[in-house]
């Protein structure tokens, strides 16, 4: 009966790690030096596509994911325009393949070595915010998403947008 507890530690940790394999991340990198109060108005002047997989390369996504930037940053409180905003607000999207190798002990009594190769494709999604005045970078949020099937990156850029927006504005280190 003492070997069934690391059993089940082992099957939780496999039923879980693919799990967290695919979950999104969200960093964000800004200019602490800047208050972010003053922003009030934006607009999109630029969004890159930058996908060889057409699920994610056309304008269907390109509107999409437009409007989504542009919900939430209204729920931020801020005002589109289309004359001297205060944020330009920039955004680029790509997608590569990847492949995950991971080694694991095998063979009688764990002496060899069984190697698995599990391929993926990662979505980045770039949303920075420049000062209009200044033409100067003073946020970005980089999500990236990792899922077997590129068609389901696309089902989740609204996730994507939702998640680097919710960052801003920036809390400063201390």
């Amino acid at each position: 009966m003492k070997h069934s507890r690391p059993l089940g530690r082992y099957f939780l940790l496999l039923v879980f790690l693919p799990v967290l394999a695919f979950c999104q991340k969200v960093s964000v990198e800004f200019d602490e030096t800047q208050s972010f109060s003053d922003y009030r108005t934006f607009a999109i002047v630029n969004g890159a596509l930058n996908s060889k997989n057409p699920s994610l390369n056309n304008d269907i996504v390109r509107n999409n994911l437009e409007a989504e930037i542009r919900r939430r940053l209204m729920e931020k409180g801020f005002t589109e325009v289309t004359a001297r905003p205060d944020l330009n607000v920039r955004y680029s999207l790509g997608s590569g393949r990847r492949v995950e190798t991971e080694a694991y002990p095998a063979g009688w009594r764990g002496l060899g070595t069984r190697v698995v190769r599990r391929g993926y494709t990662e979505g980045t999604l770039v949303i920075d915010l420049r000062d209009a005045k200044r033409h100067a970078l003073v946020w970005r949020a980089t999500a990236v998403e990792d899922n077997s099937d590129p068609m389901k990156i696309k089902d989740h850029l609204a996730d994507m947008v939702r998640k680097a927006i919710e960052k801003y504005p920036p809390k400063p280190s201390r």
